[in-house]
Parts: C-alpha cells; sequence; structure tokens
C-alpha cells in the first residue's frame, strides 16, 4: 500500500514539473493577443501593423536664445564721504537717511584759523593795489623805474595766489555732496577729531540701479551693448526688464566667465541694492524660424534625423540643427512649414511605417 502511494505521488510531481516547463510555450495558443489601440502601441489594419502617434504642424516661430545667470543689484553711484583735511569737526548738517543734493553743504571742520589768514591777506591785498595804483602813476611821469613798479605788482600777484590757497584750503574743511543722492547712517558726531582716512557717512544714488552678474566665457563674442535682461528678486513675483550697458573685457581665468551689467531705471526707487537678482538674459533671436521639440529629434552616427507624417506613412528626414533652448531646437535644413512632425513613438518607427495620428498640435 505505501508502495503504490509513492508510485502515485511520483507521477504527479513529474507531470507537474512537466506543466510547468511547458505552459509558457503553449500560452500564446491558448491566450491570444488582446492589447487594444492605443498612442505608440501597434494596431491591426487591414492585416499591417500601424502605429498611432501625435503629430506636430510645422510652423513660423520666433525663437530666442536665453542664458540663466544670477547677479547682484547694485547703486548707480556709491561713495564713503570723508574730508580733504584733518580737524575738529564743528557741525553736522544732514539728516541720516535723507536726500541731498549735489553741492550741499553736509559737515564742517574748523576753519577759524584759515579765515583769519584770509583776512589778513585780504587786507594786505587791498593795501597793496592803491600801492601799485599810485606807482603806475609816477611810472607814467617817469618819477619812478620800471623795476620799482615791476616789483609791487609782483608782491600784489603773490598776495592773490596766497589768498587762493588759503580759499582752497577753507573749502577742504566743508564736506558737500559730489552728485543727488540718500545720506546713510553718519559714523562721528559733532566735536570729533576727523582726518582724510575717516569716513563721515555714505552716499548712494538708487535711480537707476545696476544689476551686475555673469556669463560663460562661450558668449563673448555674441554679448552685445543693449541685449534685454529679466530679473527677479527674492520675495518679489515681478520681472524687471534692464538693458546690458557694459561688458567687462577681461575673462574671468578661476571661473571662466564674464562680467557684464545692466541698468534698470529704478524711477520709484522699489528696488534696494545689496539684494541678488535671478537673471535671464535673452541672447540670439531669429525671426521665423523652423522649430522643433526637442524630444523628436533622434541621433544617429552619421548626423540627426527625424520622422513626418506623409502619405499615411512615417518617412524619414535627415536634419541639420541651429539654436537650441531648454525645449525647442531650430532646424535649418531638412523641414519645411506645413510638414507634419511625428513627436511620439520615436524609438517605434522605421521608415514607411503606416501610422494613424491620434492627435495634431498646431504650435
Amino acid at each position: 500500500m505505501n508502495k503504490k502511494f509513492k508510485t502515485v505521488l511520483t507521477i504527479l510531481i513529474i507531470l507537474t514539473i512537466v506543466g510547468v516547463i511547458a505552459y509558457p510555450k503553449i500560452k500564446p495558443i491558448l491566450t491570444p493577443n488582446q492589447k487594444g489601440p492605443g498612442k505608440g502601441n501597434p494596431t491591426s489594419m487591414g492585416g499591417r501593423q500601424v502605429l498611432n502617434v501625435v503629430g506636430y504642424v510645422i510652423k513660423p516661430e520666433n525663437l530666442s536664445e536665453f542664458v540663466k545667470s544670477t547677479g547682484t543689484i547694485r547703486p548707480d553711484e556709491e561713495v564713503d564721504m570723508s574730508f580733504e583735511t584733518s580737524g575738529k569737526i564743528v557741525s553736522i548738517k544732514f539728516t541720516e537717511g535723507t536726500r541731498v543734493k549735489k553741492g550741499e553743504l553736509l559737515a564742517k571742520i574748523n576753519d577759524r584759523p584759515l579765515q583769519a589768514q584770509l583776512q589778513k591777506l585780504l587786507a594786505q591785498k587791498k593795501l597793496t593795489e592803491g600801492i601799485v595804483f599810485r606807482q603806475k602813476t609816477l611810472l607814467e611821469k617817469d618819477a619812478i623805474s620800471q623795476e620799482s613798479y615791476d616789483q609791487i605788482v609782483t608782491e600784489l600777484q603773490s598776495i592773490t595766489a596766497d589768498i587762493k590757497l588759503i580759499e582752497a584750503r577753507i573749502s577742504e574743511t566743508e564736506l558737500r555732496a559730489p552728485f543727488d543722492g540718500i545720506i546713510g547712517l553718519r559714523y562721528l558726531s559733532e566735536g570729533a577729531y576727523a582726518t582724510s582716512a575717516t569716513k563721515i557717512a555714505k552716499l548712494i544714488k538708487i535711480s537707476p540701479v545696476k544689476i551686475e552678474f555673469s556669463i560663460s566665457e562661450k558668449y563673448a563674442q555674441e554679448i552685445k551693448i543693449g541685449y534685454p535682461v529679466t530679473f527677479s528678486i527674492v520675495g518679489d513675483t515681478t520681472n524687471y526688464i534692464a538693458s546690458v550697458y557694459a561688458v567687462d573685457p577681461k575673462i574671468d581665468l578661476d571661473t571662466k566667465t564674464i562680467v557684464l551689467r545692466a541698468l534698470y531705471p529704478n524711477k520709484k526707487e522699489e528696488i534696494n541694492p545689496g539684494r541678488f537678482a535671478a537673471i535671464t538674459l535673452q541672447m540670439s533671436k531669429i525671426d521665423n524660424a523652423i522649430s522643433i521639440p526637442s524630444e523628436a529629434l533622434i541621433p544617429q552616427m552619421e548626423g540627426e534625423n527625424v520622422f513626418i507624417f506623409k502619405n499615411r506613412k512615417a518617412q524619414s528626414v535627415d536634419v541639420t540643427t541651429g539654436l537650441r533652448t531648454e525645449s525647442k531646437i531650430q532646424i535649418t535644413h531638412g523641414l519645411q512649414f506645413g510638414d507634419t512632425l511625428i513627436t511620439s513613438g520615436i524609438m517605434q518607427l522605421r521608415q514607411n511605417l503606416p501610422v494613424v495620428l491620434d492627435t495634431v498640435i498646431n504650435n
């Protein structure tokens, strides 16, 4: 009994193993393919395999190349205000954070010794001018020599020069605004001793502002004055428009980049200097270009090609590319306006394969 049971069990195990091995081979016969039509899926049409694809109608398009970068907002003008000479500060005439005009007096150093010297020289000049007048009258009457007259005239000229020197030194005791702007925080108070190295306050001009940023050296020959720049700053969704006004002639040896500056009017002074900016620089611009989605381009050993829809079939076309953007590629040779480009099922396409357009995109 036990021997018979073992024999039956052995036979069942052998049949099970044979069934497991044979099932994958007989499954296609027992279960026919039920895969339905869809994008990139072949369907049967009149006994032929047909691929469902998406078409893209090529039309004229304005194509631009954009370069992304980050930069810094800088004031149009900025200077640390300081005196040209040394002395005790006797008055500060500005209020921190306010606007000042060019030439406006901001602070003053004690100039009383210089004023006294000036008064002395002015008195000497007046006296000498009287002597010159009398000497000239005597010279006309030949009462004095020409040499005596020349000596007194030279003395008058010397006094006049000394007066101009003192006036210049007095002007050095005055701190005046070199341009219209906003005065910052002051670092000293009245009564403090200042030298030419002492900073009194910072003066800045923020209308307009400069946007300074760097781009790769490969664009060095392309960039031109006037190129448009779009930038935004953190915390502000507004896109501001500026234009390039200066290009550094030297390429940075460490970063292999070139520094550019753009100018934004900032008439409302809504942008403060010192902030970081996300920058988009528009480079080349081509009107009425033939452009295609990047995913439709097929790289080959001998070049690049695409498939177009023609006579209900996929036709391979060799193309020459030009400008590239993030999502589009310019085609300079091989395609024409009105061609219907196939943009899906690229890996399944082959020459003269019957295809059906599920969707047609008009760009």
